[in-house]
């Protein structure tokens, strides 16, 4: 499908989409809508109308009220307006092949490599993905899915299952981010299944955890947060790799609560989780790729507070933050990002712009695919008269009119 026969190019924003399929609603009201989806009328104005940058809670509510999915409103997938802005979309019909082996090996065209040189290629793939630089990963992903099905399906080691649900949870970050939650949603039913053939007692709650975040991203709070429990609940924290799974459970926890409005509940998860970063070692490996630890836990405390609208709170924790330099471009950009929403609703869209730019600079994917991103420099284009250079820079970069 070309780029422009996919969504609206330039890409328009979510209140102007909002409003096009709420008209197409038999002409649905700005009341009716509001008694759908639990927003206000006022908010729903505003967001329409282009002063205010909805919430991802409130965009999930809004399509859930208008019975289409998410990305109906955030027009994702963001696809380019020439095939070189594209290319990064290129690799998904072939991430998608790769997943639809189930009971059959895939044909190769060449022997599998050796589990050790994979283990090495899954290393590989985990670090590019922290850096948010999904036209690499995309390229190298289906040929790595393929080849370690190959081994699983052949040999049925465990360790073969393991590296294979590593291939799939790298499909599952992957396609949530360029919003293709569908596709994401089959990858981490491959990704459960290989967990519960790998030996490993924490990879089935590892699965959870990321079904929780797709969840999370349709607003479907109470299931996800069941979900969470239950992986919590069933979990041995005897070991550092376990209390980092529980750890990364209760900081989704934290913000599935923070997206449901339920403040208490959100910081005693992000409370738990901050205790579980205290019982690691120092210096500990990222186990499962969760980058669980201190870092990320102050920064989910930063997130907890913009989901829960105490912008104040979030501005004041991010003031106190001292991020190592180890720590991945994936999670900088996308704390960058949620301090944008927060300045924006501080009434500082310059700062809103300065963390996008800043987001942009550190992982350039990352910031250009990020709804929430796309959502503040729609924003800041509207707010402004004359577009200062970087904004009209940035905005270009984003295909927004």
């Amino acid at each position: 499908m070309p780029p422009s026969e996919h969504h609206d190019s330039p890409r328009v924003g979510v209140g102007e989409r909002l409003r096009r399929i709420r008209k197409r609603r038999r002409n649905l009201t700005q009341f009716g809508l509001a008694d759908r989806s639990a927003v206000s009328r006022s908010y729903i104005a505003q967001i329409e109308s282009g002063h205010r940058v909805p919430s991802p809670a409130v965009t999930a509510a809004l399509a859930n009220g208008l019975r289409v999915d998410v990305t109906e409103l955030t027009g994702q997938p963001y696809r380019g307006t020439t095939p070189s802005d594209d290319r990064v979309h290129e690799m998904i019909p072939d991430v998608r092949r790769a997943l639809t082996y189930v009971d059959l090996p895939p044909d190769l065209d060449i022997p599998p490599r050796s589990l050790d040189d994979l283990v090495v290629e899954v290393e590989q793939l985990r670090r590019l993905s922290k850096a948010a630089r999904h036209t690499q990963v995309g390229a190298r992903l289906p040929a790595l899915i393929e080849e370690l099905t190959h081994h699983a399906l052949e040999d049925d080691l465990p360790r073969a299952w393991a590296l294979l649900n590593g291939a799939q949870a790298l499909a599952v970050s992957l396609c949530r981010r360029l919003g293709y939650n569908d596709l994401a949603g089959i990858a981490i039913e491959r990704a459960t299944a290989s967990a519960a053939r790998s030996g490993d007692a924490n990879l089935p709650h590892v699965a959870r955890l990321s079904r929780a975040l797709l969840m999370m991203t349709v607003g479907a709070w109470e299931p996800g947060l069941r979900l969470v429990q239950r992986a919590s609940d069933g979990l041995d924290t005897t070991t550092p790799a376990s209390r980092a799974v529980s750890g990364a459970l209760h900081l989704r926890a934290a913000v599935l609560s923070a997206r449901a409005g339920e403040a208490t509940a959100a910081w005693e998860h992000h409370g738990l989780a901050v205790e579980a970063a205290h019982t690691l070692p120092a210096r500990s490996p990222d186990f499962y790729a969760l980058q669980f630890g201190p870092a990320n836990t102050a920064i989910h405390g930063c997130a907890v507070a913009v989901e829960l609208e105490d912008h104040d709170e979030a501005l004041r924790r991010d003031r106190a933050l001292r991020l190592p330099p180890r720590l991945a471009a994936e999670r900088r950009a996308h704390h960058d990002i949620d301090m944008a929403r927060a300045h924006v609703e501080a009434g500082q869209p310059q700062r809103a712009l300065d963390r996008i730019l800043a987001a942009e600079r550190i992982a350039p994917q990352m910031a250009r695919y990020h709804p929430s991103a796309v959502n503040v420099i729609t924003y800041l284009v509207d707010w402004h008269r004359a577009l200062p250079e970087t904004l009209r820079g940035v905005s270009s970069r984003m295909h927004i009119s």
